[in-house]
């Protein structure tokens, strides 16, 4: 434990493992008792797990188990059920209590607790795209386009169709980049349906899947890539439930902490934040809370707080290996530069060192 410092008995608790909280908690872990909270043994980088389901092996550095790099975190494998004024309580029975908490449960991650299992879940997914011919995915937002980008370029041979309930694939950025990614998939000989929804539950036999236009889809396999809500369920029935917007996110200040609590701060992809969520926003999230936390343990003036103003649109979608669209405010971009900068490593090598392990 760091020696001197005010804040150096101070307990906080971390909820959620993602790239939020588990880049602060590392922040954190030799200024303070720092609890995370997380029923998974893993830490995942979300945006390479499109890669992970062409190439397996590229799962093994995109997994990480919190041990590895959280030396100075006490760990719980456990889901958060409630939060009281001074506690959180685990699905487990157990209670951790805080001086300040930090909710970072941002969407519900994947099913599988263990990283072995989440490489035979990977494996699991090659195998399916591998012995297809014809592949559906459902839904075009940036988790169905760079996953048929994936499977157009390392596996050409496949017929991937797209259906998207939208007017335009990528609808969170402008018509622009949509147009130039929409033209890149056709090219591929992805055949996008828009407009058009498809229930995953209607395949008959032979694998025909009718959308909501009456169009019929022959698959061998399908993958849903549909938004997920935030998991903030477990905070319903909490102190925090007064916080919580419509869609279920938590209301923030300037600062990210939560509004009505001063000692509560939100991070990543569960903040009313007005900005399109994504893992390099949510790091950002994480500069902001960990200095005021540090200036709120040592008592500072709250007009020297960090304040957070919500990103303008950005986005950088990887399209294969090489190739990629890139939004920023000063113009949109197409191909291999957005492909140099994302599609290559994914930010992995870089995600893998700001938690303090090697790049490879």
């Amino acid at each position: 434990m760091a020696s001197g410092g005010a804040g150096k008995d101070k307990r906080v608790v971390v909820v959620g493992g993602g790239i939020a909280g588990g880049i602060i908690a590392k922040t954190l872990q030799f200024q303070n008792v720092v609890t995370l909270i997380e029923p998974k043994e893993y830490f995942e980088i979300p945006w390479a797990q499109l890669r992970s389901m062409v190439e397996p092996s590229f799962a093994e550095r995109t997994l990480i188990k919190h041990s590895e790099f959280l030396t100075n975190v006490t760990i719980i494998e456990s889901h958060a059920t409630n939060v009281t004024s001074h506690e959180v309580q685990t699905a487990n029975g157990h209670t951790f209590p805080y001086d300040y908490l930090v909710v970072a449960t941002g969407h519900p991650g994947p099913g599988q607790v263990t990283r072995n299992d989440r490489l035979k879940h990977f494996q699991q997914d090659y195998e399916k795209i591998k012995t297809s011919n014809s592949i559906l995915i459902i839904g075009g937002g940036p988790t169905g386009v760079e996953l048929a980008g994936e499977i157009a370029v390392d596996f050409p041979e496949k017929k991937v169709t797209i259906v998207h309930k939208g007017s335009r694939l990528l609808e969170f950025i402008g018509p622009k980049a949509s147009t130039k990614t929409f033209n890149w998939l056709i090219k591929k000989k992805v055949e996008v349906i828009l407009g058009q929804t498809v229930d995953p539950e209607s395949i008959s036999e032979g694998g025909v899947y009718v959308t909501s236009g009456g169009e019929k889809i022959t698959a061998d396999c399908h993958f849903v890539c549909l938004g997920k809500p935030v998991a903030s369920s477990w905070l319903h029935d909490s102190i925090l439930k007064g916080s919580l917007d419509k869609k279920g996110q938590l209301m923030v200040d300037e600062k990210l902490r939560v509004k009505g609590h001063s000692n509560i701060f939100a991070i990543g992809d569960i903040t009313d934040v007005p900005e399109v969520k994504q893992g390099f926003l949510a790091q950002k999230h994480v500069s902001v809370v960990a200095k005021n936390l540090k200036l709120l343990i040592d008592g500072a003036a709250e007009k020297k707080f960090a304040t957070y103003k919500a990103s303008s649109d950005m986005a950088l979608v990887s399209l294969g290996r090489k190739e990629g669209v890139a939004q920023l405010p000063f113009g949109t971009f197409f191909g291999c530069l957005p492909g140099m900068i994302k599609s290559k490593d994914l930010f992995v090598g870089k995600t893998r060192k700001t938690l303090g392990l090697k790049a490879e």
